[in-house]
């Protein structure tokens, strides 16, 4: 695995990458200063546009009077505008702020159930896999081995009997002949 990861890298040696890395930043910091000078000369494109430059020195004072009417009366325009705007930005943003806390709350109100374990059968299982055309059944109780209690009940009375005449039995050289015999028995 290692091997192959190794294999996988760029062949490009450490000071052909730094140098391609230091062209690149060289390159951008060029296109940031370009974008800055056609930034600069689109604003001024645009003042001259929208406020071209005023003689002064050929106007007389009534003239100039006039002048500076027409502008504070732009100006007052402008400001109300802005005013206008300001309280339309601060009205939406209160209504943001009150649908936020609306919704917040909402969210309090509906508490989720706790999702309670549901036991299905098998059957039903393949039923909702398979649609109800196909009909498997799956019963895993029919596959499982039967004991009987007899059995059980017969291991239980032999465990409980005196052991002392149990002890006496098999004493002696009869007795460990019943034992291997009894050992060797159910093996065959």
């Amino acid at each position: 695995m290692p091997e192959k990861a190794l294999e996988s890298k760029s062949k490009i040696s450490a000071s052909r990458k730094l140098m391609l890395k230091s062209l690149m930043v060289a390159r951008a910091k060029e296109e940031l200063e370009q974008e800055m000078m056609e930034k600069e000369e689109q604003k001024a494109k645009y003042l001259e546009e929208k406020a071209p430059t005023i003689q002064i020195s050929s106007m007389s004072l009534e003239e100039l009077q006039t002048l500076c009417k027409e502008l504070h009366e732009k100006i007052n325009v402008v400001d109300e505008e802005r005013y206008d705007i300001e309280a339309k930005v601060l009205h939406n943003t209160r209504e943001i702020k009150d649908l936020i806390i609306k919704v917040l709350d909402l969210r309090g109100k509906f508490k989720r159930p706790n999702l309670r374990r549901v036991r299905v059968s098998a059957d039903a299982i393949l039923r909702s896999l398979l649609g109800s055309k196909h009909k498997v059944s799956l019963d895993l109780r029919a596959n499982l081995k039967s004991v009987k209690k007899e059995d059980t009940e017969k291991e239980k009375t032999v465990e409980v009997s005196d052991w002392r005449k149990n002890v006496e039995a098999m004493s002696g050289m009869e007795g460990r002949k019943k034992m291997f015999d009894a050992a060797k028995g159910p093996n065959q």
